[in-house]
């Protein structure tokens, strides 16, 4: 079954969901700007992304941007237009976090599929999915600090984790461009694709997922965000963990497939990239 849906706004529509087995792509679509962020996209992303969080049938999520863009970034014109003071710049951030909050712990893996560029909070929306996945024409910029700003949209949570610290405060310090084939080598990008076959190997990926037990790709995503002070912390969780997981009926599943050599019910899919 195929539903396509959009964000309902009074605005023209810029963000796009469209859900097909039990999987939500959501897309960005204001290509005249290279899908930079201005208040209505940013309106309607938050909105997409709290109907997929209510919508327990969805069990993974795509991310990515049309016109052979993923998003260029803040609408700087825009944001002048706004002349924000200290108070309404604080209140657009906690806005901001409200949505972004909610797509950082959402509980079914989000896969950013990345074509052209992912510039300043553009790169930072991709590093809140948990696989990133691009063509070799996608490039990457924490470009905040060429217009006087700092990193936002989480990135100074997300980047050092992905990168460490002192890779993530060059990246952040300089500004620079970062290819795609960089990008893969530093591990921000998982996987390179054509650009025609960057969307399909996407949902690819989260379709698998309907196969897998939803609780321990909660548990999962909870535990790696979590982290944990101490090897013993660690292993309590582990251990707490665990004994959900196992008590679930996707796991007697799983073991009963295996059991009788039958193909288990969450397969990666195979990737075959273009020669």
């Amino acid at each position: 079954m195929t539903t396509t849906t959009t964000t309902t706004s009074p605005e023209r529509t810029m963000v796009h969901v469209d859900l097909q087995d039990q999987v939500a792509t959501i897309t960005l679509d204001c290509v005249e700007k290279r899908n930079a962020f201005d208040m209505v996209l940013r309106e309607q992303l938050a909105d997409a992304v709290r109907r997929v969080r209510r919508d327990s049938s969805i069990r993974a999520v795509v991310l990515t941007g049309a016109g052979g863009h993923f998003c260029a970034g803040g609408d700087l014109k825009n944001i002048a237009a706004l002349q924000l003071d200290n108070g309404e710049w604080r209140q657009r951030m906690a806005t901001l976090h409200e949505w972004l909050r909610e797509l950082i712990t959402l509980d079914r893996p989000v896969i950013a599929a990345v074509d052209g560029a992912a510039a300043g909070a553009g790169f930072s929306l991709a590093l809140a999915a948990d696989f990133v996945l691009a063509t070799p024409r996608a490039w990457f910029s924490m470009s905040f600090i060429k217009v006087g700003l700092v990193p936002d949209v989480a990135a100074f949570h997300t980047l050092p984790r992905v990168v460490g610290v002192q890779r993530a405060r060059e990246l952040m310090l300089s500004g620079r461009d970062v290819s795609a084939q960089e990008a893969l080598q530093l591990g921000i990008v998982c996987e390179l694709h054509a650009p025609e076959a960057l969307l399909p190997r996407a949902q690819a990926i989260a379709r698998s997922f309907v196969g897998a037990s939803p609780t321990a790709v909660s548990l999962i995503k909870r535990m790696l965000d979590n982290g944990s002070p101490s090897l013993a912390a660690a292993l309590e969780a582990e251990a707490n963990a665990q004994v959900v997981a196992a008590g679930t009926a996707e796991h007697k599943k799983a073991v009963a497939a295996f059991l009788e050599k039958q193909p288990l019910p969450f397969q990666w899919p195979v990737n075959r990239p273009a020669a």
